[in-house]
């Protein structure tokens, strides 16, 4: 066993890794100041886009059983800000869980969402080292599929955040490194990816609360429960085990967002140490 080993990122008193969860407490626990918004489920193999604004909250659910999500996230005013899933996994964990963040990229670095509440938080660390919520997979794509199989298919996460996407004005070159939701993953013992059956069951949820204006988008995975291989000498078509997911967008009164504002972008320049040069009028 390896000994346990301090973060290389430490949170300092006063610094933007330390969480006022009394007030994410909140949120999560009074449920009368929130009404629920808008509700819909994605069905199976597909992908959808919405949005939040800021000081909402919002659920991921599993209202059929246990079933994966691809999830992506931007700034809904501006999605040159997107989520960053390797700070992420830097600040937060590899797995994220109630009060963990999900970081934008550079230069921006700002918290895009909290999680406030996981039904599924009590699973911990599993005798072969799977937790859930994962940040360390990417989404399956087509690319890969191809090389691996020769075969096209066309309801892989990439594609299906692609077609998701597209109403809203992006593209394929704007989905990103995904928050990998019900899944449960880890590291074996070569350093390798593995993963493991969703332990997800009707009713679980990831609930959110949207630190700015958000743009989400979510695709029902195309491997379900992640039960049966996809890949290798036992893969099969795991159709059987897909399900649809759900999302609950919900608006909390004013009352409870009282000393709560929407996260500054970074305070750094941007300058990178170098000097601008002076306008002729300045000379």
């Amino acid at each position: 066993m390896y000994k346990d080993y301090p973060a290389a990122y430490q949170s300092t008193q006063g610094s933007a890794l330390q969480v006022d969860q009394a007030f994410y407490d909140r949120l999560r626990e009074d449920k009368d100041a929130r009404t629920l918004i808008e509700q819909f489920e994605i069905p199976i193999r597909t992908g959808r886009a919405w949005r939040v604004p800021a000081g909402h909250l919002f659920r991921v659910t599993t209202p059929h059983g246990p079933q994966v999500g691809d999830f992506n996230v931007w700034n809904a005013e501006d999605p040159r800000e997107r989520m960053w899933a390797a700070r992420t996994r830097q600040l937060q964990g590899a797995h994220v869980s109630t009060y963990d963040r999900l970081w934008s990229n550079l230069p921006f670095l700002r918290p895009l969402l909290t999680i406030t509440d996981d039904s599924l938080a009590g699973y911990g660390i599993d005798e072969h080292g799977g937790r859930l919520h994962d940040l360390l997979g990417t989404r399956c794509d087509p690319y890969v599929n191809k090389m691996l199989t020769g075969e096209d298919f066309h309801h892989h996460c990439h594609s299906n955040l692609t077609r998701a996407v597209l109403p809203h004005g992006l593209t394929e070159f704007d989905v990103h490194d995904v928050l990998n939701i019900f899944q449960c993953t880890g590291l074996n013992h070569d350093d390798l990816y593995f993963m493991k059956a969703c332990p997800a069951k009707p009713g679980d949820y990831l609930e959110f609360f949207a630190e700015i204006d958000v743009l989400c988008a979510l695709s029902t995975c195309p491997g379900g429960d992640l039960s049966l291989a996809m890949w290798g000498p036992d893969a099969e078509d795991p159709l059987k085990v897909c399900r649809p997911l759900g999302v609950e967008i919900y608006r909390v009164e004013e009352a409870l967002l009282q000393g709560w504002e929407s996260p500054k972008r970074a305070a750094y320049n941007g300058q990178h140490g170098l000097t601008l040069p002076k306008a002729s009028w300045e000379q």
